[in-house]
């Protein structure tokens, strides 16, 4: 094939690059949520939703721990990794070159020596005919983005983790509390009974059963004392910070995380902009279709311009002109190579298909959970109100002898229970609050140092 025969095709080849232009797959999403509105939100990357907990000690620790976590720095270093590969497409992919100087001396028995420099400098530019070397720094730019993305993601998990271990770790401070409770009430209700039965009122049995209940309580301490540590552990490990003086602090006591109200979600749509996880597969579909350009290139010809200038000893040389590649003899195993770069694309699509659906789900699961879970809440709250209540009349019902043990003692018994489950169901509830703050992408965006420059919504 003469050059000259494919002067049209790579005039009219340099225009555009081979290969699929990417094109965001259309994909069927309801109006709303279920439950939700028709109100788009804006872009809540940016939103401390943390803060609305109003527990300075929590905003401290996630404001400063963004900064300092190892997933979080292992995540930058991803991007900056990515930012290194799409320094290098474009131009500094299509050109080439060096330059050899070298220095020799020669000589012989009885003879004189001499001396020799030769420099030589060569160059080559790959001519982008069919835009190969554009779809490979499309796929580049689309690398970081998923890194980018991928940043945020792993930013948004180490905020689950730390906003439920710290619930977690006052939770079981306040069951720490509960049972102390539950044991200042069955010491006395011991008492009572030793009294009565010195006066003859109580068997024996009666006795042991009361200081058998009492045993129980004091049996619980060490499992809640436990978990409390655990959690506290977790927390230290997720900022990297030395456990003891951590401990310390949370040892001081704070009340559980407030069970919040619902705030608004915006449409499903929303969460191809706000969700970290969609863009990331989002990013690596983009990738995958300009591989299939790059692959396309592959199996078409190639032009290269090179040149070549030298002096040795003292003579001038250079030369200069294309190379024309053409893949004739392995159009097979490129054809190949191609479509597998094909399939490749198509389950990048199916994976972010199904990032979106996940994404939807994740929003009405949390948006359903937090309303049952609050309403939980506020009915067990009432439930261990009364049952205190009920405790309270109970012992001074049994202290005057208007009562026998065993309806104190399964009086005390549901008291207790009934205010542990309280506990736990605020503590799910403020749990579930953040998880969707997450769902939609809050907070995604946010570092240390741009915490302090965001402004807290308030609650709707």
């Amino acid at each position: 094939m003469k050059l000259a025969g494919i002067a049209p095709l790579i005039i009219v080849a340099g225009c555009t690059a081979v290969g699929p232009d990417y094109k965001r797959p259309h994909i069927a999403l309801t109006e709303q949520f279920v439950g939700g509105s028709q109100t788009p939100v804006v872009a809540v990357a940016m939103t401390p939703w943390w803060r609305e907990y109003s527990d300075s000690m929590l905003t401290a620790l996630i404001e400063q721990g963004l900064a300092t976590n190892l997933d979080i720095d292992s995540a930058r270093e991803r991007i900056r990794e990515a930012e290194a590969n799409l320094r290098a497409t474009g131009v500094n992919a299509a050109m080439d070159g060096s330059a050899e100087i070298d220095r020799t001396r020669s000589g012989g028995d009885g003879t004189s020596t001499t001396t020799g420099t030769n420099k030589e400098l060569s160059a080559s530019l790959v001519l982008d005919i069919f835009g190969g070397i554009r779809r490979e720094r499309e796929a580049a730019i689309a690398d970081l983005a998923a890194a980018q993305a991928d940043l945020e993601q792993v930013r948004l998990a180490w905020l689950a983790d730390v906003v439920s271990a710290y619930a977690d770790a006052r939770y079981y401070q306040e069951a720490i509390a509960l049972v102390r409770e539950t044991i200042n009430a069955r010491e006395e209700t011991v008492k009572i009974t030793a009294a009565q039965y010195q006066a003859g009122d109580a068997t024996e049995y009666d006795l042991a059963e009361a200081q058998a209940l009492l045993d129980a309580a004091r049996a619980d301490l060490p499992d809640y004392l436990g978990q409390f540590n655990a959690n506290v552990f977790a927390i230290a490990t997720l900022l990297d910070r030395p456990a003891a003086p951590l401990l310390k602090q949370m040892e001081r006591g704070a009340p559980q995380l407030r069970v919040l109200n619902t705030r608004q979600t915006g449409v499903p749509a929303d969460l191809l902009r706000n969700r970290p996880d969609v863009r990331y597969y989002e990013a690596i579909l983009r990738s995958a279709v300009a591989d299939v350009g790059v692959a396309t290139s592959d199996m078409l010809p190639s032009l290269t311009l090179s040149g070549d200038v030298g002096i040795a000893s003292g003579t001038q040389t250079w030369s200069f002109g294309p190379a024309l590649s053409l893949p004739v003899f392995n159009q097979g195993a490129l054809a190949a190579q191609r479509d597998a770069k094909l399939s490749i694309a198509k389950q990048a699509e199916i994976d972010w298909r199904s990032a979106v659906v996940s994404a939807v789900e994740d929003v009405q699961v949390a948006q359903s959970n937090l309303l049952q879970y609050r309403r939980r809440a506020t009915a067990l709250q009432t439930s261990a109100t009364s049952y205190g209540r009920a405790l309270a009349l109970a012992q001074e019902s049994y202290r005057g002898g208007a009562i026998t043990l065993l309806d104190l003692l399964d009086t005390d018994r549901s008291t207790a229970s009934a205010r542990i489950s309280a506990a736990s169901a605020r503590n799910k509830a403020a749990k579930e609050w953040a998880t969707l703050q997450i769902s939609i992408g809050a907070g995604a965006a946010i570092t240390g140092a741009k915490a302090n420059l965001a402004a807290a919504p308030a609650a709707q």
